[in-house]
């Protein structure tokens, strides 16, 4: 089968490529701005580093640095333009903060105007389909300003609509659906707007036109989830996903990370135990799990979490008269429940505490429940605070901005199949797939 070629856009530290390139596409090039993460993704995907998944081969005329996509637009679009016909699929999850209802809504952010960037790119690049990766509260109206009787107007549209109406204005059938990244395999509950884009002359060979993508998801979560030896029926859970990374059943040893200060510990790996476990261990014999740092809690914080756990209802967020019982102050806290999946992993470490042990998770706990494999190595700090939250992306803030690279292997597996599938559906006598490197093919078959 032929290896479609993808440019990650926004690509974090690279969630959605791992999984697309897992899928067996073949990635070019990715643009993030954060260096924290870009070195992340450059470890796993430029550098010599021995790793299970093909590296990206990279343009020469793209440096391989951290890069804005204003940047990027700036300096090189005539290389962009000179792209098409040999880039079939644009991905990309423009920065959610904006967007989620998980922190606050803000219609000026102006992390929320990068999707605009992202349709210049697709105008460029004019890539046969696209993935787009977003929070549900993309599809949902922002409150504008207050109304003069005391309550907030809509706002025309949601950010999705206007994506979506620019997109088709450039020729593209869009559809999005909102997607439970648990039924994929992922040890955690994590629902997220995906969005599919066709070229409309491919679109319309078949059946509900971009629809038939998610169609083709389903489709292809079934393999997916046969493929890795998980259940179909049964969800990952967090003990599925972390038991072999508990702290009771070894021991700890001093961290050596060179990105973390001393007087830390890790906890002794000793194998995993379960089918997830085995699946994410693979290929790990390339060189050990990094970011296992455990955090330092205070001993009366300790307590507190393990009273927490013992007293409070496991796998939901703690309510009202639960914090005001522990003095907490911080709204979003889940202890997590051992038989379920996680809840969802976001940028702050203190969001999710253990469900058997007194303590928050490490990075690779998330990373584990975020679907990242153990070979997977993260670069940068741990954790940022204060003023910087919002200016670095460390480790903690790499993960939760993720897309978990198991949904990601089943998206790209759906869009694969339905080019195929397009391109057979065609009237003209059968042609053969699209190979890279081809001459501008977009002419012929879109």
């Amino acid at each position: 089968m032929t290896k479609y070629q993808f440019v990650d856009l926004f690509s974090g530290c690279g969630g959605l490529s791992l999984g697309l390139t897992m899928a067996g596409l073949r990635g070019l090039f990715a643009v993030e701005r954060d260096p924290m993460a870009f070195s992340t993704f450059s470890d796993n995907f430029l550098g010599p580093r021995k790793v299970p998944v093909p590296k990206f081969s990279w343009p020469s005329w793209l440096k391989q640095q951290a890069w804005g996509i204003d940047e990027l637009l700036e300096q090189h679009i005539e290389d962009l333009v000179k792209l098409r016909g040999n880039v079939q699929v644009l991905a990309g999850g423009p920065p959610c903060q904006g967007f989620s209802f998980a922190g606050r809504r803000q219609e000026a952010d102006p992390r929320n105007q990068l999707f605009e960037k992202y349709v210049q790119v697709v105008g460029a690049i004019k890539p046969l389909a696209l993935v787009l990766e977003n929070v549900p509260g993309m599809k949902v109206a922002h409150s504008s300003k207050a109304s003069e009787g005391g309550g907030r107007d809509k706002a025309a549209e949601s950010y999705y609509d206007k994506l979506k109406r620019s997109l088709e204005a450039i020729g593209y059938d869009v559809h999005a659906e909102i997607v439970d990244a648990s039924r994929f395999g992922v040890p955690q509950r994590r629902s997220r707007l995906i969005v599919i884009g066709l070229r409309k002359r491919l679109a319309s060979r078949l059946e509900g036109g971009a629809k038939r993508a998610f169609r083709a998801l389903d489709e292809k979560r079934v393999e997916l989830l046969a493929k890795h030896g998980l259940p179909r029926i049964k969800l990952v859970s967090a003990q599925d996903a972390l038991s072999d990374l508990l702290v009771t059943q070894t021991i700890t040893q001093p961290c050596v990370d060179p990105f973390s200060p001393k007087g830390f510990e890790e906890a002794l790996y000793l194998g995993p135990q379960t089918t997830y476990q085995r699946l994410m261990h693979k290929h790990c014999r390339y060189d050990a799990m990094d970011s296992m740092r455990l955090a330092r809690h205070r001993p009366e914080v300790r307590a507190r979490f393990k009273r927490i756990i013992k007293e409070c209802t496991q796998g939901v967020r703690m309510d009202d008269k639960s914090r005001a019982k522990f003095g907490l102050k911080k709204h979003r806290i889940y202890p997590m429940s051992a038989g379920d999946p996680a809840p969802t992993i976001t940028t702050l470490p203190d969001d999710v505490l253990h469900y058997a042990e007194p303590r928050i998770l490490t990075v690779r706990e998330s990373a584990r429940l975020q679907s990242f494999p153990d070979w997977f190595r993260f670069r940068g700090k741990f954790t940022t605070g204060g003023a910087l939250r919002t200016k670095e992306c460390p480790r903690y803030t790499q993960v939760g901005n993720a897309v978990p690279p198991l949904l990601a292997e089943a998206i790209g597996l759906a869009v694969t199949s339905i080019l195929i599938e397009a391109m057979d559906a065609t009237s003209q006598p059968r042609r053969a797939p699209l190979h890279i490197g081809s001459e501008p093919t977009i002419a012929a078959v879109a």
